[in-house]
């Protein structure tokens, strides 16, 4: 596997150098966790870091899931939250940068711009029914209801 090629320009910092060497960790790990099945989504979550996105917290309350996200700078129109299946959720969201005119005096330049999109492994299987989500100063809340635990039927035997 060759190493990404990092470009030095006279404005990079070393904090963007750390930000490409960590995207490139990220891909790796995913490729290399991604063969693995569900184990392996299990392990992404917990392995790779959200370095170039955004941070989630998950929280297993009772008879529901919570996931709170911060997305500074974010308008709650450019924010789309979707259950891929009963363990994932997937927030996209998208930050608008600078125009050319406004981006060319930059001394120093760290803040992420663009569409940020993120898979949330949840630690329940929940339902879209009942879902709810909200948006308050840059941090999104999304509600999931949990699906009831399969209770089984006894057989009698004859």
């Amino acid at each position: 596997m060759k190493m990404a090629r990092i470009e030095r320009g006279p404005y990079r910092t070393i904090w963007q150098d750390f930000d490409d060497l960590m995207a490139e960790m990220e891909s790796r790990f995913q490729s290399m966790l991604g063969g693995i099945g569900a184990r392996g989504e299990e392990l992404r979550g917990r392995v790779v870091p959200a370095v170039r996105d955004f941070r989630v917290d998950v929280r297993d309350h009772e008879d529901e899931v919570i996931v709170v996200a911060d997305l500074p700078g974010v308008e709650k129109e450019n924010v789309s939250v979707r259950l891929i299946d009963p363990r994932h959720l997937e927030i996209t969201s998208r930050r608008a940068g600078e125009t050319a005119e406004e981006a060319v005096d930059f001394f120093m330049r760290e803040r992420v711009y663009g569409q940020m999109s993120r898979t949330v492994m949840l630690p329940a299987e929940v339902t879209e029914e009942g879902a709810t989500a909200s948006f308050k100063n840059g941090v999104l809340e999304v509600r999931l209801k949990k699906l009831p635990a399969e209770v089984g039927t006894t057989i009698p035997i004859e």
